[in-house]
């Protein structure tokens, strides 16, 4: 955590409010989310029991699985899933748009730009928390090897024909939201968290009740206050009045409301199948419809809070500016969805269990760089970032106080004034070390020629972005007087060493090269049976 960050946490306790951690937005928000909000049961790995899905927030679709154990019952929950998530995935296909990328030409192994589709918009999902992006990872897995009838006629527990669809689908979103930056899957606990700090900790954050209620306290009461109720007030019947912002429940709901209704669910169908005419079926049924009706009125009773409270905190997300940057990183996920789009259209398989060697590496170095970029970003969009940066001496402010034009040696003379700047920051700063400022939205890069900090002056030598001419090209060198802010890391991320293909791998990461080895298969999880 940054000093800035513990003392906007120190104000919040003092002022009984969350401050305010940014100026503006560094998350991509759509015009037109899909909110997901999942309930899953207690003892199950993960079954879902119910969940509120959709893209209007007065009339969301409920889902419920009354019996979480049966399979067939959660088969029909994530068929009903896809039937919902799969149309608002389609309609982001078709609308498309001209873009160029580079490639690499495999006659001549040069990188040559071409033109390609890029889609126009890509659908975001919204859940509640960090848990809930972690259940549609879960989803992911245990759906998208899913054999259908269409498939394997002989398949015990055939899945409906769009269930593995909606798995790759998933599991795309969930391997997407592990890449800093990433709006694709939006855990809104997380975001609101990035921008405001409240006086509770990071653990209690990810309950969105309690979030909410430093953020936006009621009339009258402090953010502390209105957390506690949030967390622990109860009703008449003993049940919380903020349920948690699942997937889990809370265990007082399962015991007195719960499992009483499954139970009563579970007789009902029993009695059904053991109905001798059809009168008695026809009242049977009556009472498994009302049995079943009392599940869903459960589900929504828990579902429903929650998918208020994140309507409510993307209403409070759209009040801030979006960053100069956040265009920027959405394009990038329409790139990833893009390509997956052409990978199902194209018939591929479904994403591997595991990852080979080289694609796990270049997973994590993408990783990498994506974080170092996205902090680089949020830096230069926000000065309440960059305040944090400079109290960790990694960039500095100042007003220019002198500038000297000096000129590279060589046959060509090229020009490197020496600009002195006044500040008050402490950098770390050593001679001959680089550091950057935004020219342009481009990185210009100086250099440290001396420091004097007892003065508070800093000497830079400025080393491009100043033209091919002799005299540097107008506004390329700051003047006596302006205002500047230079940082010591970098402002665009350079690309690592290239990785062999993966049938190129040494025996040490699953060669030898040339002969591929199977897949062995993974051995039987309580993932796989949900």
């Amino acid at each position: 955590m940054s000093l800035i960050a513990t003392l906007s946490r120190l104000e919040a306790v003092t002022t009984g409010r969350a401050q305010p951690l940014a100026t503006v937005r560094h998350r991509h928000l759509s015009e037109r989310p899909l909110v997901f909000v999942p309930l899953t049961t207690a003892g199950e790995a993960g079954a879902p029991l119910g969940a509120l899905v959709g893209t209007d927030r007065d009339a969301p679709r409920l889902l419920v699985v009354p019996q979480p154990r049966d399979r067939d019952l959660r088969f029909a929950f994530l068929a009903e899933l896809a039937d919902v998530v799969l149309p608002y995935v389609d309609s982001h296909a078709d609308a498309v748009e001209a873009a160029e990328r580079t490639e690499t030409d495999p006659e001549t192994g040069k990188r040559v730009k071409v033109e390609v589709e890029l889609c126009a918009d890509a659908p975001q999902i919204v859940v509640p928390s960090r848990a809930g992006v972690e259940f549609v990872r879960l989803l992911g897995r245990s759906m998208r090897f899913r054999r259908t009838a269409e498939q394997d006629p002989e398949a015990p527990h055939p899945a409906p024909p769009r269930v593995p669809l909606l798995g790759r689908w998933l599991t795309h979103y969930g391997e997407r939201a592990r890449v800093p930056g990433s709006s694709l899957l939006l855990a809104l606990t997380e975001v609101l968290g990035r921008h405001w700090a409240t006086g509770q900790s990071t653990l209690e954050d990810q309950h969105l009740g309690a979030l909410l209620a430093w953020i936006d306290p009621p009339a009258g009461t402090s953010g502390a206050e209105a957390a506690l109720r949030a967390e622990l007030a109860r009703d008449e019947q003993g049940q919380l009045l903020c349920p948690p912002a699942g997937p889990a429940t809370d265990p007082a709901f399962d015991n007195k409301l719960l499992a009483p209704a499954i139970e009563r669910y579970d007789r009902a169908r029993t009695a059904l199948a053991a109905a001798e005419d059809g009168l008695e079926a026809d009242t049977r049924l009556g009472i498994l419809t009302a049995a079943e009706r009392e599940v869903r009125e459960l589900v929504l009773s828990r579902t429903r809070p929650t998918w208020d409270a994140v309507w409510r905190g993307l209403d409070l997300l759209r009040e801030l500016p979006e960053g100069a940057h956040v265009e920027e990183r959405w394009t990038r996920d329409r790139w990833s969805f893009t390509g997956h789009r052409d990978r199902v259209l194209a018939g591929e398989p479904p994403q591997p269990r595991r990852d080979d060697a080289v694609t796990a590496a270049n997973k994590l170095a993408t990783r990498e760089r994506e974080q170092a970029r996205l902090d680089a970003q949020e830096a230069l969009d926000d000065p309440l970032v960059m305040a944090g940066r400079r109290l960790a001496g990694e960039a500095f402010a100042g007003e220019v106080t002198e500038v000297v034009m000096a000129y590279s040696e060589g046959k060509r003379p090229s020009p490197r004034p020496l600009v002195t700047v006044r500040t008050d920051d402490r950098p770390h700063l050593g001679e001959r070390a680089k550091v950057y400022r935004s020219l342009g939205g481009k990185p210009q890069s100086a250099e440290c020629v001396g420091v004097d900090t007892d003065d508070g002056l800093v000497v830079l030598r400025v080393l491009d972005k100043m033209g091919r001419g002799k005299e540097p090209e107008p506004g390329s060198v700051p003047e006596k007087g302006d205002r500047v802010c230079f940082t010591l890391f970098e402002h665009e991320q350079r690309g690592g060493a290239k990785l062999p293909d993966p049938e190129q791998t040494p025996w040490t990461h699953g060669g030898p090269p040339g002969e591929p080895v199977p897949e062995a298969a993974d051995p039987l999880t309580q993932e796989d049976v949900l």
